[in-house]
């Protein structure tokens, strides 16, 4: 059985320009993470706004965040995650909602924009998905890249799988 999990948080305030989430893979040597999903959206308001968003991949230093245990999507799956919650993004944790970003640079593996009041789903293809292996050392952000015209209650998430 595959096992698979999900990230996510909702009813949030994001700083402005911000990781939503962040995830490191581990350094065991016998997993790797695929990503297989992405969300994002808004309810403060019915105003039309554009907003960026971006999958980036981060080295070195890492965004403060807030720790969050992934969740099994397969009830019946008996495993945890290999990844738990952290707030430096070490390797081998995840979390939500930057409160720092860190220095260091990033890679965008992925831009792209969307109407906040339409939200934003990305479920790539098989071809497409974003696979990270064990001990690779750089970490997948979801980014704002700008500020956002609401800053209050959005939910955001990804589902990965443990291979």
């Amino acid at each position: 059985m595959v096992r698979e999990f999900a990230i996510s948080a909702g009813g949030i305030t994001v700083a402005g320009a911000t990781t939503l989430i962040f995830v490191n893979p581990p350094a065991a040597p016998n997993f790797a993470l695929r990503f297989l999903r992405f969300w994002v959206g808004q309810s403060a308001n019915a105003t039309s706004a554009q907003q960026r968003i971006e999958l980036i991949n981060k080295a070195s230093v890492f965004p403060t965040v807030t720790a969050a245990t992934p969740t099994k999507l397969k009830v019946a799956d008996p495993n945890v995650s290999i990844i738990t919650g952290g707030t430096a993004g070490a390797i081998g944790t995840a979390g939500t909602n930057a409160s720092a970003e860190g220095a260091g640079t990033a890679t965008v593996h992925h831009d792209d924009t969307f109407n906040a009041l339409n939200g934003w789903l990305f479920v790539p293809t098989p071809d497409e998905t974003k696979e990270y292996p064990a001990g690779f050392g750089n970490g997948l952000g979801l980014y704002f890249p700008v500020a956002p015209a609401t800053l209050t209650n959005w939910a955001f998430g990804t589902h990965f799988a443990e291979r």
